[in-house]
């Protein structure tokens, strides 16, 4: 059976020796998030600061930082769940098949509806905002936030659990303009779920009620992460993966409260007030900038006794939020082809970002009685695809067919290009989508939710041999230097850095920087042998690992703007090129920073990590 609370799983790992409890002082600014940083690298284990500077509340992390342990953590019911899964798939057909592999499938769904309570020890305590632990993760962060919050709200036209949401989105506690202890704010993007439910109060003329829940059953925290289908409550999908219905506390006039969590925030958003958010370190390894954003007004902080304040760590990938991501792939992987009709695999590429890059491999069958010669059904598949939830945030898909060879898998990231460039043509199979919306924490594009998206499909037999060499009378046109071969057909050049005169919308000597580049390199043979040509600031450390070539490419490119062709040309609004296709990754004045730690706190955590310290042995 799953754990109800927080201290109960905390527990269990230490019992289990997979959590080291930490007794020397730690400050939630820089410090602790530094500290979870090494942690999850060095694949450590989970981690219980006991004594936090100026808090009273102990704090958590790491618990989801291996697959190892989130699958221990799950271990009663993860089976159960992966079954209930196969039942959707295969439409309830399985269960007359083979009814005893689904005894626990059924089982599971038995704790799927929350049990309404009139007593939580949730409630027993109230504190304020000061008080909560103020974890700042990155020195440039606006204010202390919630790094792993579950967010509840309900339909005001609907309301009840049935078409409630709990999602994971970002909320700040302290700094910027927000009254201290009376407001905080709210990050959230209005395709999202609760962005539904903040439309649907403005439009009844209600007041907007949100609850944050910290703690509880890890089983919530997942939860808060899933990519359901709108409509059908996180609540459920809780229950069951945590073994047992979630428990919630009924309350007159407001919005129940997750009875075993261990702490509650109750407000109501602001009706009309919007206040700058951020800047806050993202998962694409840059700071999201100040940006108005909705405001809670704080009504309640309730806490239970005991109270533990779980944290992770939100920057460049890998972090712990990665494991998120594989475990949800684990459970929901196998629904992707009812989902998206033939389509057999997506890959949200960890290394780029998430968002910004995603591998598909579809299939091929408008002519299933001759060879497939161009992409067809993968452009439809591709505009499902991009139309689908969180996958709609993609800047760059990349898909192929299935058929063209059955041992291909879409999480094979270098075999997946090789296939790619050894298929696609340029002249062709380039399709763009510009003055579209992209991920809210993205800034390529120059401007908030503002950017392109490109989908690069690729059909039939090999077509294209791949360089994986530089010919010794390799040369590159004039101010660009430092050729690396990253990937079979792939070189990283060093352009000249971009001015502050470049700007999105160009030309910029930024664009022309790279437009002068095709032009001079149009009859370069041992140039235009490669297929794809990328423009770095620094190609030593992009040729240095797969991760770094993959952050570096798909992070500081915008599709419409940054993507070039040497021997280009437009033809009926479709663009295209006959050499190398070129995409210029270099940072430009209106990207986002990245992220970057302080030297004085990583002086402090390599001392705690020395022989003798609390850390020693663990970093």
């Amino acid at each position: 059976m799953g754990y109800r609370t927080l201290r109960e799983c905390v527990d269990d790992l230490e019992r289990s020796r997979q959590l080291v409890r930490i007794d020397a002082e730690i400050d939630a600014r820089l410090e602790a998030a530094e500290i979870q940083r090494r942690v999850y690298a060095a694949g450590g284990p989970a981690i219980l600061f006991s004594r936090v500077k100026g808090c009273r509340f102990p704090m958590v992390s790491n618990l989801f930082g291996t697959m190892d342990r989130a699958r221990f953590m799950f271990r009663d019911m993860l089976e159960r769940v992966r079954r209930l899964v196969e039942l959707k798939v295969d439409g309830g057909g399985g269960v007359w098949r083979r009814p005893l592999r689904y005894v626990g499938a059924a089982r599971a769904a038995a704790s799927m509806m929350p049990r309404m309570v009139r007593h939580g020890d949730v409630t027993g305590n109230e504190t304020s905002i000061s008080q909560l632990p103020q974890l700042v993760s990155w020195p440039r962060d606006g204010g202390a936030f919630i790094t792993l919050p579950q967010v509840y709200t309900e339909d005001v036209q609907s309301p009840g659990w049935k078409r409630s949401n709990l999602g994971m989105y970002r909320v700040q506690l302290s700094g910027g303009q927000y009254e201290p202890d009376r407001e905080i704010g709210l990050h959230y993007q209005i395709q999202r779920s609760i962005g539904v439910h903040h439309a649907a109060a403005i439009r009844a003329g209600k007041p907007f009620r949100v609850n944050v829940f910290v703690g509880g059953s890890p089983a919530m925290m997942l939860a808060a992460v899933m990519p359901l289908p709108e409509g059908m409550s996180e609540l459920t999908f809780a229950g069951a993966l945590g073994g047992r219905r979630i428990r919630m506390l009924r309350r007159p006039d407001a919005l129940p409260i997750h009875a075993d969590t261990d702490f509650c925030i109750c407000g109501t958003v602001e009706s009309n007030k919007m206040l700058p958010e951020g800047p806050f370190g993202d998962h694409l390894g840059y700071y999201s900038l100040a940006h108005d954003f909705p405001v809670l007004r704080v009504e309640h902080v309730y806490h239970r006794n005991g109270a533990i304040w779980p944290f992770t760590v939100v920057g460049r990938p890998p972090q712990e939020d990665t494991v998120f991501g594989q475990l949800i792939h684990e459970l929901t992987g196998p629904v992707i082809p009812s989902v998206l009709p033939g389509v057999s695999g997506v890959h949200a590429v960890d290394a780029a970002g998430v968002h910004p890059l995603l591998l598909a491999i579809g299939s091929e069958r408008y002519w299933p009685f001759s060879e497939s010669e161009r992409p067809q059904e993968l452009l439809t598949q591709a505009n499902a695809i991009l139309g689908q939830g969180q996958l709609s945030l993609a800047k760059f898909l990349l898909i192929v067919n299935g058929a063209d060879d059955r041992q291909l898998h879409v999480n094979d990231v270098p075999a997946f290009f090789r296939h790619l460039l050894e298929r696609a043509d340029w002249t062709r199979d380039l399709h763009f989508q510009t003055q579209t919306t992209i991920d809210t924490l993205d800034y390529s594009g120059g401007a908030l939710n503002s950017g392109s998206k490109v989908v690069i499909a690729a059909v039939g037999a090999r077509r294209f041999e791949l360089v994986t060499q530089l010919s010794s009378d390799f040369r590159l046109p004039e101010g660009f230097g430092s050729p690396r071969v990253v990937l079979p057909g792939v070189i990283v050049v060093e352009g000249p850095a971009c001015g502050i005169e470049s700007v999105p919308s160009g030309p910029g000597t930024a664009r022309l920087a790279v437009e002068k580049f095709c032009t001079e390199a149009k009859g370069i043979k041992t140039l235009e042998r490669f297929r794809c040509i990328v423009v770095v600031d620094d190609s030593q450390f992009v040729s240095e690992s797969l991760r770094n070539f993959l952050w570096v490419t798909f992070t500081r490119a915008n599709p419409a703007a940054d993507i070039y062709g040497i021997d280009s040309f437009t033809h009926e609004k479709h663009w295209g090129c006959r050499g190398p296709l070129v995409i210029d990754a270099r940072q430009k004045p209106h990207h986002a920073p990245p992220l970057m730690e302080d030297p004085a706190v990583s002086r402090r955590v390599d001392e705690l990590a020395a022989r003798g310290g609390p850390l020693h042995g663990i970093l």
